[in-house]
């Protein structure tokens, strides 16, 4: 084990960039490392630290803290601390202790390791060259973090991630429809806040039925290892924190003082709302647990009132005004209501919404911009009120030079239409929530299958009648009962009487359907969860099968294997049984029958319930069976629904506030139970009057302003075909072919489109991610959608950053000898090879390397010193090696070492004059990213309230540090191969 002492200077061998480190405390099995020149303190196990002790040797040059150069001549040891002696540039002498030295250090490794005989395979220097240049433009990719996951390219998805992931703490509230994908958008930007490292601490808190499911989404499609969290977690963490048997006193004390609150044992942490409510100390925990982004799935189920908030809806207040950023999934503004709406955009920005009137008189004035809107962006002709409106509204001088250019008759169409989208765009950045709210509609996403109402009347039991007549006359205080009449048959049933399954002629209807479209997979959904389980008995015992089920009384694991059972196309059942409860938020797409044993009482759940199988991924027309009982209920409910709202085969954003206008009269029909009546004639036609009024409202007004700012269709198909030309680069397949090879991984082809990785023999360390026993790659978007279990390379997933990683942080390949036969060259000519990496240094390293990312600098030099060789790129170079052997190598070594040394001088001295240009080009590039964000934002903010200050502060000090890290970016040799001509 290596012996630390407080003072001494350690590099840590897989982050180089942290600079030089001092041992800060040394424990019973803990070493705390301080990295000053990023201001990071890590505590590493001592037994397994990947830490190199720095000692300098005579001829080296290190400097003071005071920025002072010292040449060694002389190491001492004074209390197991190195002290240097040796000479100023001026010539007078000085000690140097090791706790007094600069952070930023240049250890010029490679030389050493050249000098010392530690040469690699040329294979090595191949791969450690690209890794380099692939980083680089990793580094200044626009789409770097969006395109990676396990997730189909859909433009509004993209849109939407791309607008609001590179945000810093963004604070968005998204409402798209049911099936559009709201939890893939959330994925997509914690991906990118998190690979940007905007993000580091994150909060996921989701209704308790969808605790696993996110978490499998987090992993499966985002490669996101997200930790639940329960009582149970938290009382283990607990305990482990005051084991001092284990740690010892000191550690014990020093876990009490600063690791007790368990939810800063982790980063990425995700818990149920049920979980904080029912456990106040864990809710005060959480709230101490200084996240970066905070995500609250489910929003809409938060009440909140101008007299009264639930204490749900207080705890996310408390969690939202602590997070600076936070994402809410939520239904549609419409289905919400302008009152709960409003309340979900208080949880984003209460000083922004203050006042609930004030809220609804200005959504009405967002009508006339959203005709001016329509208007430019359909081409349509504009009139003198839209022009005098837009310059109104923009008041500025670039609107009106756009305005004249629409006017001009000697405009070519490119350039109209140009200027149309410019005063589009200007209008959209005025619009009230537009930056912080984004809901998309079927209407304007395309490319959804069919739905096709199956119905079917059955008649009604002559057992349930006696019970359905009494609530003619008596009404029940739960109307849902009246949709479940074998609930009301069973809980009124005296001894003796069949059971509900023997005589509900919905059991042997269903039974039939199953035949007739075997193989074909049948969700069916339940009111309730004794409904769905008498079901599967029922089923079980007729046809002799297991039926899986799926209800809340079930544990979530219970759920996730009645799910995964179902999903599986081999040796899956053909039927899953849910309860309304049950099936919430989960997603069944693969399946295109859906079976609605029963119907409930709100429009909402019944979208719902169809959202089940109606969202993006569907490939086929969904068939919506509905078996319904004659003279009940259920008969007048399907009637008003199919009749009234047509909500079978379209969605109905407006239902639930038409439910909400009609519900009175509803209840009455469902009472009784009659279909051919005056009364229900006439519910049905006020349903369609007021449904066709709420759907002409839509359409006007902010909705449609709100449509056009949450999905801008040019930009979103620009990025979509960026993404797919990034899916279409055969560069990293080569590359990691390369890369398998250089670390011993055996790799064959499996099935089409995947391929078998496993451990070889000649593999000298784990490999990242993968499996002793192997695993299965892909490289196709569409095999990795179509087989979860099939690892999906990209150059986002972890394998593959894992491995840059690892070859970039480790010498394999900095030290290389090698022969090159090459008609251009004299046979004996030495010609030194080097790479080097300028890299900013300082406390926003990541946010740097967006501009300026480390970059390579390729110098090849003869012994005379000249580079006068432009037929020998890196590539060319390549194409003319030769291996050599090590023992002529260093025999080579020995008898060039001063020419190599002059060499590296002078090659380090060509880098120099290259670096400035570099960097002159990397703040170019700040300064014209973040000065014009900087002055939109200022001047929005006159016009948009939804612009924080925050926003702006945080990009004006992401110039001021930026400028600065460059201005300290150091210059750093990575690699040196050494070539001789035969």
């Amino acid at each position: 084990m290596q012996e630390f002492k407080p003072g001494q200077r350690w590099i840590c061998d897989v982050d180089l960039q942290l600079g030089l480190g001092t041992v800060q405390a040394v424990e019973h099995r803990i070493v705390t490392i301080l990295f000053k020149a990023t201001g990071e303190s890590r505590a590493y196990a001592k037994h397994s630290a990947p830490l190199t002790r720095v000692i300098f040797k005579p001829g080296d040059t290190v400097n003071s803290q005071d920025g002072v150069a010292m040449i060694v001549t002389g190491v001492a040891e004074r209390n197991g601390l190195a002290v240097y002696t040796g000479t100023r540039e001026d010539g007078s002498n000085m000690e140097l202790a090791e706790d007094q030295l600069a952070p930023q250090v240049q250890l010029n490794r490679p030389s050493e390791r050249l000098f010392t005989g530690q040469f690699d395979q040329d294979k090595w220097f191949r791969i450690r060259y690209q890794s380099l240049l692939i980083r680089n433009q990793l580094a200044q990719a626009p789409l770097y973090g969006l395109v990676g996951t396990r997730t189909s390219l859909i433009p509004h998805q993209l849109y939407i991630a791309h607008e609001v992931g590179r945000r810093f703490a963004p604070r968005v509230l998204l409402a798209d429809e049911v099936g559009l994908g709201k939890t893939i958008e959330a994925g997509l930007i914690l991906h990118q806040q998190l690979l940007t490292e905007r993000a580091k601490r994150v909060l996921i808190v989701v209704p308790e039925t969808l605790v696993h499911q996110w978490l499998v989404e987090m992993l499966r499609r985002f490669n996101l290892q997200f930790s639940i969290f329960d009582e149970e977690r938290c009382v283990s963490l607990e305990e482990s924190g005051e084991d001092e048997d284990e740690d010892g006193e000191d550690n014990r004390n020093r876990k009490n003082q600063n690791g007790e609150n368990p939810f800063h044992s982790e980063q990425l942490v995700l818990c149920s709302l049920h979980f904080l409510r029912q456990y106040p100390k864990r809710f005060k925990q959480a709230l101490e647990g200084r996240w970066d982004l905070l995500v609250v799935d489910e929003a809409h189920h938060l009440h909140w009132s101008p007299q009264a908030a639930s204490p749900q809806y207080a705890m996310i207040e408390q969690l939202a005004m602590r997070t600076r950023g936070v994402l809410l999934l939520t239904a549609t503004p419409e289905q919400l209501g302008k009152a709960s709406h409003y309340a979900r955009l208080r949880l984003l920005d209460p000083h922004r919404f203050s006042s609930f009137s004030e809220f609804v008189a200005e959504e009405q004035s967002y009508e006339p911009i959203a005709h001016a809107v329509e208007a430019l962006l359909e081409g349509q002709a504009l009139n003198a009120d839209i022009c005098q409106l837009i310059a109104e509204t923009l008041e500025s001088d670039q609107a009106q030079s756009l305005l004249t250019q629409l006017q001009d008759s000697s405009a070519d169409q490119p350039q109209i239409e140009q200027a149309r989208n410019q005063l589009a765009e200007l209008l959209l950045d005025r619009h009230g929530t537009g930056r912080i709210l984004f809901r998309n509609t079927r209407a304007v996403v395309k490319g959804f299958p069919g739905r096709k109402l199956v119905a079917s009347p059955l008649p009604l039991p002559a057992e349930y009648l006696p019970c359905l007549v009494t609530f003619e006359t008596t009404p029940l205080s739960k109307p849902q009962l009246l949709l479940c009449p074998e609930l009301i048959y069973q809980v009124r049933s005296e001894d003796g009487q069949p059971y509900w399954t023997e005589i509900d002629p919905r059991v042997n209807w269903l039974i039939a359907t199953l035949k007739r479209v075997k193989p074909e997979k049948v969700l069916v959904i339940a009111a309730n969860a004794q409904t769905a389980r008498d079901l599967a008995q029922a089923l079980k015992e007729k046809t002799g099968q297991f039926i899986p089920v799926f209800h809340e009384s079930m544990s979530l694991v219970e759920r996730d294997r009645a799910a995964a059972f179902f999903a599986d196309k081999e040796t899956g059942g053909q039927v899953l049984i849910c309860s309304e409860i049950g099936s919430e938020g989960r997603n069944f797409q693969f399946a295109h029958h859906l079976v609605l044993f029963d119907l409930p009482l709100n429009p909402d759940l019944l979208e719902q319930r169809i959202g089940r199988l109606d969202r993006i991924g569907q490939t086929d027309t969904i068939q919506i069976h509905v078996p319904y009982l004659e003279n009940s209920a259920l008969a007048v409910m399907f009637h008003w629904y199919d009749e009234g709202l047509n909500a079978f085969e379209k969605t109905c954003p407006a239902g639930q506030t038409v439910f909400v206008k009609v519900e009175e009269q509803l209840i009455a029909a469902l009472h009784q139970r009659q279909t051919e009546t005056e009364a229900l004639s006439e519910l049905i036609g006020v349903t369609q009057t007021a449904l066709q009024e709420l759907n002409e409202a839509l359409d006007r007004g902010r909705d449609k302003l709100l449509e056009y700012n949450s999905f801008r269709p040019h930009i979103a198909n620009r990025l979509t075909g960026q993404a797919q030309a990034q899916d279409d680069d055969a560069l990293l397949p080569q590359y990691m072919d390369t890369v398998f090879d250089c670390c011993g991984v055996h790799i064959e082809e499996h099935r089409t489109g995947s391929f078998l990785i496993e451990p070889s023999e000649h593999m000298s360390m784990p490999f990242p991610g993968l499996d002793d026993e192997g695993s299965v790659i892909t490289y196709s978007r569409n095999v990795a959608l179509s087989n979860e279990d099939v690892h999906f390379l990209t150059w986002e997933h972890p394998m593959v950053t894992h491995a840059m990683e690892r070859i970039l942080s480790h010498e394999n390949g900095n030290a290389v000898v090698a022969m090159m036969k090459h008609k251009r060259v004299q046979p004996g000519t030495l010609l030194l090879e080097t790479l080097f990496v300028l890299e900013a240094s300082g406390h926003n390293v990541q946010q740097s390397n967006r501009y300026l990312p480390p970059a390579v600098i390729r110098i090849l030099l003869d012994e005379q010193g000249s580079g006068d060789y432009p037929f020998l790129d890196h590539d060319s170079v390549n194409q003319h090696l030769q291996p050599v052997a090590t023992g002529i190598a260093k025999q080579v070594i020995q008898l060039k070492e001063d020419a190599i040394r002059e060499l590296l001088a002078a090659s380090e001295q060509q880098a120099s004059v290259q670096a400035p240009q570099l960097i002159a080009a990397a703040e170019m590039r700040i300064r014209q990213t973040f000065a014009p964000e900087i002055e939109r934002l200022k001047a929005l903010q006159q016009v948009n309230p939804n612009v924080r200050d925050e926003e702006i502060q945080f990009f004006e000090q992401q110039l001021q540090q930026l400028t600065g890290a460059l201005k300290s970016s150091n210059l750093r040799l990575d690699a040196v191969r050494v070539i001789v001509a035969t």
